[in-house]
């Protein structure tokens, strides 16, 4: 069964020059989609706009961006068991 797009969750890192702080956030988007926005921000100088998981919006000049870690999410099951 295919995913809906709403439930699709996309990891992306954003390194941003001059510091050493990254943005990290989740989106709901595919990761080809997250790829194809980068790269026309970079391409055209544009600011890179997203609206992460929780509704917040994210706008990162693209003169700024050092780098872009884009990946899709796996749940992560933390825990402890009984042995």
């Amino acid at each position: 069964m295919a995913k809906k797009e709403s439930e699709n969750k996309t990891t992306v890192r954003v390194g941003i020059s001059e510091t050493s702080q990254e943005l990290h956030f989740e989106v709901s988007l595919e990761a080809t989609k997250v790829v194809a926005l980068a790269q026309e921000s970079i391409n055209n100088g544009k600011t890179l706009e997203f609206t992460d998981i929780k509704d917040r919006v994210i706008l990162i000049p693209a003169a700024k961006i050092s780098y872009i870690e884009i990946g899709d999410t796996t749940d992560q099951k933390v825990g402890f068991t009984a042995l």
